[in-house]
């Protein structure tokens, strides 16, 4: 999948909050790939790095695979950047902590 172009339909945008979970504010922009279902029956998520502002859609190449261990069903959060924008793993880890820190998980890039 590393490489791989794909467009993410953004359901939850820069500076919006998590619908369920009040607490959790996005500062980056999130949200999933239409047509792709993920092991939870829901469309992939993906986290998009790289923009420094909200949008609605957002076209560019997956950088890494965040494998979660203890969500519901193992589960994965693509992480989506523009082409030519790379990040090293402390770089993501910073960038998606926010969310993350309630999970036990891995990126592989």
């Amino acid at each position: 999948m590393i490489g791989k172009k794909v467009t993410v339909k953004i359901d939850r945008p820069m500076g919006s909050y998590h619908p369920k979970h009040k607490d959790i504010y996005y500062p980056i922009n999130y949200g999933y790939i239409e047509g792709i279902m993920a092991p939870d029956g829901e469309e992939q998520d993906a986290y998009v790095l790289g923009m420094d502002e909200p949008v609605e859609e957002f076209s560019g190449v997956i950088i890494a695979i965040i494998h979660r261990y203890n969500d519901v069903d193992v589960e994965e959060k693509w992480v989506v950047a523009p082409e030519d924008v790379s990040f090293t793993v402390e770089e993501i880890e910073k960038q998606v902590h926010f969310q993350e820190q309630y999970f036990k998980s891995e990126i592989r890039m």
